[in-house]
This record gives C-alpha cells, sequence and structure tokens, in this order.
C-alpha cells in the first residue's frame, strides 16, 4: 500500500510542477517554457501530460495494466519537460528546483511502479 501512495505522491508532484510551468507559459512569467518546440505546442503536450497523469492517479497507479501504463506513460512524458536535457538549458541556472524535482518524482513512479510489477511476477 505505501508503494501506491508513494507513486500517488510523485504523480501529484508531476502535476503540480507542469501546471506551474502552464501557468507560468500562459501568463510569460520568467523562466517559462517556449511556446512551441520543432515537434508540436508546449500547451497542448502539458494538458495530455497532466491528463495522463490524472488518469493514473483515478484507475490507481498500479491497478493493472492499465494503471501501470498510465503512470509510466506520465512519467515519460514530465521527462520531456524536466528530462536531463535541461541540464544543458540556457535557463537551468532558473528552472534547477523544478527540474530535480521532477526527476525525483519520476524515479519514484518508475521503481514503484517496476518494482511493484517485478514482485508480482516473482
Amino acid at each position: 500500500m505505501s508503494e501506491s501512495r508513494s507513486i500517488t505522491a510523485a504523480l501529484s508532484a508531476l502535476i503540480i510542477l507542469q501546471l506551474v510551468m502552464l501557468g507560468a507559459l500562459y501568463a510569460q512569467v520568467p523562466p517559462h517554457p517556449p511556446a512551441t518546440i520543432p515537434l508540436f505546442a508546449i500547451a497542448p503536450f502539458l494538458a495530455v501530460a497532466l491528463a495522463t497523469a490524472a488518469a493514473a492517479l483515478i484507475v490507481g497507479p498500479v491497478a493493472g495494466r492499465t494503471g501501470r501504463a498510465l503512470s509510466l506513460l506520465a512519467g515519460l512524458m514530465a521527462l520531456l519537460s524536466f528530462g536531463p536535457q535541461k541540464y544543458l538549458d540556457p535557463q537551468f541556472p532558473l528552472i534547477w528546483p523544478a527540474v530535480l524535482a521532477a526527476q525525483v518524482a519520476v524515479i519514484a513512479v518508475f521503481v514503484g511502479v517496476l518494482f511493484r510489477q517485478g514482485q508480482r511476477s516473482a
């Protein structure tokens, strides 16, 4: 049960971090993410990332394949915004607390989901 609560807490942290970045984007408060990147616009991507993390919380982050898949997908999407590539971002000195917090949360999600999966397989 504590593993599920840890994953829930990590997913909640990712939701809050992404909501703050979305708010900064809309308000144009520095540091804010760029409005677009070569692959897509950031606001719709953040919306999908937030929706995925919320869906994982609603389904249950370790409740069957769906919950685990949504949790892992939410973590992967968060890494697009807060992954190791951000260490090379010129704004890193301004965004490092969010980057590190998100990376810790993603690790908690991955370890929790994959560890729980490993226990069930054994």
